[in-house]
């Protein structure tokens, strides 16, 4: 998996390093596309160059986007302007995944594809991480916990809700983090969590299955 890290929330996936590497500059052209969908002054097809910074190769959960040593840049200070962006892109994550669900049964929702997850499974693991993405910064959250209780027996019509109601409590606190909390960093056992990686984590994740959810459509 690569990181786009001057990108939040960008990244490429492939079976080996060189063929993600080879599938970063879609990748990146795609995200590029979604942020000039949403309004941002981006030119998809503005020429660029890619450079590898660091090449992470021991974690506990390192293909899946999350090595326990943390890139650098997670750990530095995050600023209000670059909060509010990063909340706005994630606010535009979930309009996209809940335009592409909208429109299924809850029959499709529930349909087990050849491989894989259903589209159902794909938004109960999304909300769940997104859950504890925002735990592990903060902590205990007003509304949170009831909520992520109620998403594993939830049928699959109300995952939309559910995921609306968990983005709003979301968006909430993490608007009116203090400027300790946008600074500090939060040991959890061998990883060390901040701000800036709470949020990387949170887009990338969406973005991931924002994708897949639309690549599953295309196939239905």
């Amino acid at each position: 998996m690569v990181h786009v890290l001057d990108l939040l929330g960008c990244l490429a996936q492939g079976p080996t390093t060189e063929a993600a590497l080879e599938a970063t500059p879609d990748a990146i052209r795609a995200y590029l596309g979604f942020l000039q969908r949403h309004g941002e002054k981006v030119d998809p097809l503005e020429l660029f160059t890619t450079r590898v910074v660091e090449h992470v190769t021991e974690g506990n959960w390192l293909a899946n986007g999350d090595p326990t040593p943390g890139f650098a840049p997670d750990f530095e200070p995050l600023g209000p302007r670059a909060l509010g962006i990063y909340l706005q892109r994630l606010d535009w994550m979930l309009e996209e995944l809940l335009a592409l669900v909208g429109d299924l049964s809850e029959e499709q929702l529930l349909a087990q594809p050849a491989t894989g997850r259903t589209l159902h499974h794909i938004l109960q693991h999304v909300a769940e991480s997104h859950g504890v993405y925002l735990r592990y910064l903060v902590g205990r959250v007003d509304g949170l916990s009831a909520l992520l209780r109620s998403i594993e027996n939830a049928p699959a019509g109300a995952m939309p809700a559910i995921l609306t109601e968990l983005w709003g409590i979301s968006q909430a606190r993490l608007r009116n983090l203090s400027d300790v909390e946008r600074d500090m960093l939060v040991p959890h056992g061998q990883v060390t969590w901040s701000a800036r990686r709470c949020l990387r984590r949170m887009l990338e994740h969406a973005w991931e299955h924002r994708l897949e959810i639309a690549a599953r459509k295309l196939i239905m």
